[in-house]
């Protein structure tokens, strides 16, 4: 029964990281969104650029199982787009401005994916809470 309940423990901690790290990337695709429309501020400056979020897989070793953790927290590299707008602070001197690289739909579709992701890891946590829970009453009767 101790292995069990210690088995339980395990996969509330790792639920509980595999929401955090969803929670994080919720983060990153927020940021993305708000910063959709934002430009330099002077001619030639670059725009907001997309953030990106990595994940990887390692071993934690207090757990002994593989759990989920953000690698790292990118910009997108490449162009960013362009648009004619010469009145603009941010236009160079042919007129053109710097964009954002964030796509809305891209960032709804992570947002939607991350939010699945979140919402199952929760149901893991509330299933295993609930057979902790048994498993206690079981070892006082």
């Amino acid at each position: 029964m101790a292995r069990t309940v210690t088995d339980l423990g395990k996969a509330l901690a790792m639920s509980a990281r595999g929401m955090a790290v969803q929670g994080t990337r919720l983060r990153v695709v927020a940021e993305n969104l708000a910063n959709r429309d934002t430009t330099g501020s002077t001619p030639g400056a670059d725009a907001y650029r997309r953030k990106t979020i990595t994940f990887e897989s390692r071993l934690d070793r207090a757990l002994g199982a593989e759990v989920v953790r953000v690698r790292r927290i990118g910009r997108a590299e490449g162009e960013l787009p362009q648009r004619y707008d010469p009145a603009h602070p941010a236009a160079d001197a042919d007129g053109y401005v710097r964009t954002p690289n964030v796509n809305s739909l891209v960032e709804m579709m992570d947002m939607r994916e991350a939010q699945r992701s979140w919402n199952a890891n929760m149901s893991v946590l509330e299933t295993t809470r609930g057979m902790l829970v048994r498993a206690i009453e079981l070892l006082r009767a």
